[in-house]
């Protein structure tokens, strides 16, 4: 429970920083280039999971042994394709289901409002996402511990079908 709870304050730091990112890009999208706020968030979003996936791999989450390389990045970036999803259309309906068709236009501090509470919620919703998915397929398992049946299948499948030169 201890590992965990550590886990869980470098998951809060590293993915801090990463809202930092996210947060900054998204608002000077929307008020400083007046951009829509769900293609702000996609871009935000993209350009901090660059930085998310470096900082979660090195300081949160110990490599597998039992995985490749290439397995590790595949899963990250499937679950994060399925956070930005998550995370678009929690700011879609936000700023364009609650919101009438012209509020960019016509009331625009309204709409930024809109797509900041929206942009808040969805960041709550994605980073629990995050951290399950990423602790149940990516992080290696206890000392003197198995991985999870399905994340022990998947590492012994990549590593079996890395093709010869990859780094495993």
């Amino acid at each position: 429970m201890k590992n965990l709870i550590a886990q869980l304050v470098k998951f809060g730091l590293v993915g801090g920083i990463a809202f930092a990112i996210d947060w900054g890009i998204f608002n000077l999208l929307i008020f400083g280039f007046h951009t829509n706020a769900t293609l702000s968030a996609t871009i935000s979003f993209l350009i901090s999971l660059v930085f998310n996936y470096v900082a979660s791999m090195k300081f949160v989450f110990t490599r597998r042994e039992d995985m490749a390389k290439w397995m590790e990045m595949i899963i990250f970036f499937i679950s994060s394709a399925i956070g930005l999803l998550i995370n678009d259309l929690i700011i879609w309906f936000a700023t364009s289901v609650l919101l009438p068709d012209n509020a960019m236009a016509t009331s625009h501090g309204t709409y930024g409002l809109y797509a900041n509470a929206a942009k808040l919620v969805a960041t709550v919703i994605v980073s629990v996402w995050n951290f399950v998915i990423r602790k149940w397929l990516l992080d290696a398992p206890a000392e003197g511990k198995q991985a999870r049946p399905l994340a022990r299948k998947i590492g012994q499948w990549s590593l079996d079908h890395t093709p010869r030169g990859w780094q495993r």
